[in-house]
């Protein structure tokens, strides 16, 4: 199966550092000092790092159709049409965009990202579903709680390190990704793999329980958490509400959904396709979203209430969370 040659990091961690001022005349408040923005993910956020290693081509995504709609002059590496979600959130932030961290002469005076396609061993696709031998040790629910600790024991390290602002970008709804459709043999009502979408349910219900806890261990520890699982399957099954025309089939690829990871024609497959209109679809590929997605997203996560306890704006301006005090403050001060 194609999955075991695709590793789906457990979950995007973005660490924020920064010493801020804020413009208020934008539509989306910027800052005006200095700030780094460090990215650590899979290659939904990679920027172009596996261009500089030796690896497969399920890998890679530095070839055409990659990257199509001319924001970049070629392709770059990344998994998309166009930009990712951590490029829209380096804009807003008025920050340029993040460098691959092994991208030859760099300057990582605002951060750097570390994402790479493939990263990760202890992820859900390739590291359990794709992998019979860890489905033999490991019930679903144990293999979770190895997954959250390694992650919790990264999240403790970084913080030794001196990081205090984090992102976390929660599991998709993994068996409706079009490459786990395809492999999909069984006849239920939206079509997507479900032991696929309970594992990511499991994890993300896991990571938001540690995460209240480190915010109560950890002095000074603040964190934006999403709920890409709901935010993302609300557009898959109501597409036109959110102006897209398909919520099932990829873009670029082949075979039902356009299933078969063989966009660009590099791997082992190489016949595919390529729809007119990226920005119609959510899927770009049979792993990853279009850049249209990457961009409503970020906005969600840039300065909406689908994120807690903070937002990301909320981070890189430093704001502290409103209590019920602060509310009725507020209310009884409108009123003078």
């Amino acid at each position: 199966m194609l999955i075991h040659h695709f590793d789906f990091l457990i979950t995007l961690l973005i660490l924020l550092s920064f010493n801020l001022t804020c413009n208020t005349a934008s539509p989306l408040n910027k800052i005006t000092s200095s700030s780094a923005f460090f990215i650590f993910g899979d290659s939904s956020v990679d920027p172009g790092n596996n261009n500089y290693i030796n690896t497969i081509p399920e890998n890679r995504a530095n070839y055409e159709p990659y990257g199509q709609n001319g924001f970049f002059q070629e392709p770059t590496g990344r998994f998309s049409d166009g930009r990712v979600v951590v490029d829209y959130i380096a804009e807003y932030a008025n920050l340029p965009i993040i460098p691959p961290f092994l991208l030859p002469s760099a300057e990582f005076t605002h951060g750097a990202n570390f994402a790479s396609g493939g990263a990760g061993s202890n992820d859900y696709m390739g590291g359990y579903l794709g992998n019979p031998v860890m489905q033999q040790n490991y019930l679903p629910e144990e293999y979770v709680g190895m997954v959250i600790g390694n992650l919790t024991n990264a999240i403790q390290v970084l913080y030794e390190k001196g990081g205090r602002k984090f992102g976390f970008i929660s599991l998709p709804p993994l068996g409706c990704l079009p490459a786990l459709r395809a492999l999909n043999t069984k006849d239920n009502e939206d079509g997507c793999f479900q032991d696929a979408c309970a594992l990511g349910l499991a994890h993300n219900n896991a990571l938001s329980a540690v995460l209240t806890s480190l915010e109560h261990i950890f002095k000074g520890f603040k964190y934006c958490n999403s709920n890409f699982y709901n935010w993302l399957n609300n557009i898959i099954q109501n597409p036109s509400l959110f102006g897209f025309k398909d919520g099932v089939n990829a873009c670029c690829g082949t075979g039902p959904f356009g299933g078969i990871f063989s966009c660009g024609g590099t791997k082992a497959v190489v016949e595919y396709q390529v729809c007119e209109n990226a920005d119609g679809h959510v899927w770009w590929d049979s792993f990853h979203p279009t850049e249209k997605i990457h961009k409503e997203f970020a906005k969600a996560l840039w300065n909406s209430n689908s994120v807690q306890p903070y937002n990301l704006e909320d981070l890189f301006f430093d704001r502290e969370k409103s209590t019920i005090g602060d509310i009725v403050d507020d209310q009884e001060a409108m009123q003078y």
